[in-house]
């Protein structure tokens, strides 16, 4: 086992010779134990060059293995939800050689891409998608006569998600020739522990059980009753021993839990289960991290690494001491913030949807455990069981982050906004999140949310304005959200009085002449940057909704050229409120709307992707020297514009 990440290239005669599924499926049982030695070794000196997810993969090693060596992939389906765990799928699929740029502009994405290889046979990036994406697969194979395999493996936290339940409902109607694999690897659903249920697994995974179920199957469902009672027989033996009852209930064939570190043992259920008819349910134990000692005492902890410097050899100089104190992250600002308004408010309780160290809760947690409410992944749930509360007499704060809330957008909408109930969303990650790529930047969060009726929405531009912006939201007596990006500020001191701020007033950072430079959220150092080559005038919006209309009404009556900054699409966010008031107003001078364009943006680091959709200083400059020397722009070209 091993206890440190390598930091110098291992040995992997085996997976070097491994590009595709056929020349793994070549392997014997020796050389395929030995080639899961190999790929988690490759595997940690890899994550160790250049970060990411890992402790999902060591923990699907063997099962990766199994998989590509039992089923003619790509042509056989699999289907791997969210994403985290196919570091070693993507090792062992042709893209061995490219895994020093994962998550880097230009390079491999950290989850799979349809785009990427054939091999990744659904994009994902959000969890319990698998099941339904499977499902479809399978059905269309039988609509076209194609004679495929279908696979979907979902983890323990995925399958609470209502997706997974309601895909798993419809497959029991459905009744697809597919098989779902539920790795369980201890971090939501617990097993039975002890031989008596890997003794019965083995059993009902074998060739000659299911000879005799199926067989008894087509003589007992003759006589009715008794073919209903050996079922429920089985069903209650499994119930037994193994959480299978609710599966079976659902019309799926249920084996498990099986051990899934057990090559050999994987290999063989895969073997007995390919060729079966209808929706079959394999349901394996596995540890995450597995074979990396710190990863497997620290699972949570070890989700995710970032890239790991190598120390030069000899003696360091003595590091200076640093000038200034750490910058603390955003998602720490709203914890914190958390924990002293629930010492304040008695009514306050906190939601989230299975995000609580992502989103900064733990401390939350552990001081207000009755008042911690982890709903696992159900973002919908989440929102009406928020609204619920609110109904009668409660204060829920959500924290979620900006795509995920995308997956509650009805519950928004019907059950807070439309009621007017009291709920607070704490929005992290808005904005272009980095490595994680599209499936997790923010980038709709503002366009979404603006044209809501009821709700307040907020940007803050730095770790103190996002304290205080969430004291505001919080009193406010209806729908608000609050939306702050991944990572650190720019270092302001955090106030710790909550003194909150007045919603829909913009606080002017410096006055200038004729521009005048809106900054909606993360992006002010920027603004500033550019409005003091300029001599133009930056103001920290602030809200979304409402505007700060007056201030925008006086800047239109001094100001020649006004541009919006935000970090989200400009298609009907900030810089779209602005137009619209403006247009309204008026306005005959010209209008500039940056922020994110009519596309996905691909992963890489935050600063180089907003440099790439022109959220900087120097685009400002060159905006507004073009500008200056090009005819008169009105801001009724501007909406064209947005509307092309």
């Amino acid at each position: 086992m091993l206890q440190d990440i390598p930091l110098i290239r291992p040995t992997t005669p085996l997976l070097d010779a491994i590009d595709q599924g056929r020349h793994l499926r070549a392997l014997s049982e020796t050389q395929l134990e030995a080639l899961a030695e190999e790929l988690r070794a490759f595997l940690l000196y890899t994550v160790g060059q250049t970060g990411g997810h890992f402790g999902a993969g060591l923990g699907v090693v063997e099962l990766t293995i199994a998989l590509h060596h039992v089923f003619n992939t790509p042509d056989d389906r699999i289907v791997w939800d969210v994403g985290h765990q196919t570091y070693p799928h993507k090792i062992l699929t042709g893209r061995m050689q490219q895994m020093h740029t994962m998550r880097q502009a230009g390079g491999l994405a950290g989850f799979p891409k349809r785009s990427e290889s054939p091999y990744d046979t659904f994009g994902v990036g959000h969890s319990s998608t698998s099941i339904s994406a499977a499902m479809g697969m399978a059905l269309a194979a039988r609509q076209q006569g194609i004679d495929r395999k279908v696979i979907a493996v979902i983890g323990d936290g995925a399958i609470t998600g209502g997706m997974a339940i309601e895909a798993l409902a419809h497959g029991g109607h459905e009744r697809p020739n597919m098989l779902v694999i539920l790795n369980d690897n201890q971090m939501s659903i617990g097993y039975n522990r002890g031989g008596l249920a890997t003794y019965f697994a083995k059993i009902w995974a074998s060739k000659t059980y299911i000879a005799l179920r199926e067989g008894s199957k087509r003589v007992l469902e003759k006589i009715r009753p008794a073919w209903e009672l050996a079922k429920r027989t089985e069903e209650h033996m499994k119930g037994m021993v193994a959480p299978g009852t609710l599966f079976e209930e659902l019309g799926w064939h249920y084996i498990g839990p099986l051990d899934g570190h057990d090559l050999p043992g994987l290999i063989q259920t895969l073997e007995n289960m390919k060729d079966l008819e209808g929706p079959q349910f394999l349901h394996i134990r596995t540890m995450k991290g597995k074979g990396f000692a710190p990863a497997e005492r620290d699972p949570v902890g070890y989700h995710a690494i970032n890239k790991i410097e190598a120390k030069p050899k000899g003696p360091q100089p003595a590091l200076p001491e640093p000038s200034a104190p750490k910058k603390i992250k955003y998602q720490d600002v709203f914890g914190r913030w958390l924990c002293d308004m629930a010492e304040r408010e008695p009514r306050l309780v906190g939601i989230t949807p299975a995000m609580c160290e992502g989103s900064g809760m733990v401390d939350f947690a552990k001081r207000y455990p009755q008042r911690y409410f982890d709903v696992a992944i159900a973002e919908q749930h989440a929102v009406t069981l928020a609204a619920g509360m609110a109904c009668d007499g409660l204060k829920p704060v959500v924290a979620i982050y900006s795509t995920f809330l995308q997956r509650g957008y009805d519950q928004l909408i019907h059950d807070v906004a439309l009621q007017n109930l009291d709920v607070t969303f704490a929005i992290d990650r808005a904005g272009l999140v980095g490595q994680d790529g599209p499936t997790h930047h923010g980038a709709f969060d503002l366009s979404y949310l603006r044209c809501i009726p009821n709700i307040v929405i907020g940007a803050p531009s730095d770790e103190n304005e996002c304290r205080q912006m969430l004291t505001a939201a919080y009193q406010h007596p209806g729908p608000s959200a609050v939306r702050y990006p991944r990572g650190t500020g720019p270092g302001a001191l955090v106030i710790e009085a909550m003194e909150g701020m007045p919603i829909g007033k913009a606080h002017t950072v410096r006055e200038g002449e004729r521009v005048a430079i809106l900054n909606f959220g993360a992006l002010l150092p920027e603004a500033i940057k550019a409005a003091e080559a300029l001599n133009a005038t930056v103001v920290d919006m602030r809200w979304v909704k409402p505007l700060d209309e007056d201030l925008l009404l006086q800047l239109a009556a001094t100001c020649e050229l006004i541009i919006t900054l935000e970090d989200n699409a400009i298609a009907g966010g900030a810089g779209s409120a602005v137009t619209e008031c403006l247009m309204q107003a008026d306005f005959r001078g010209t209008i500039r709307t940056l922020g994110l364009g009519d596309e996905f943006h691909e992963h890489g680091g935050q600063d180089q992707q907003r440099a790439a959709c022109g959220m900087t200083a120097d685009n400002i400059l060159r905006i507004v020297n073009a500008t200056r020397s090009a005819p008169l722009f009105t801001v009724d070209d501007a909406v064209k514009t947005l509307l092309k």
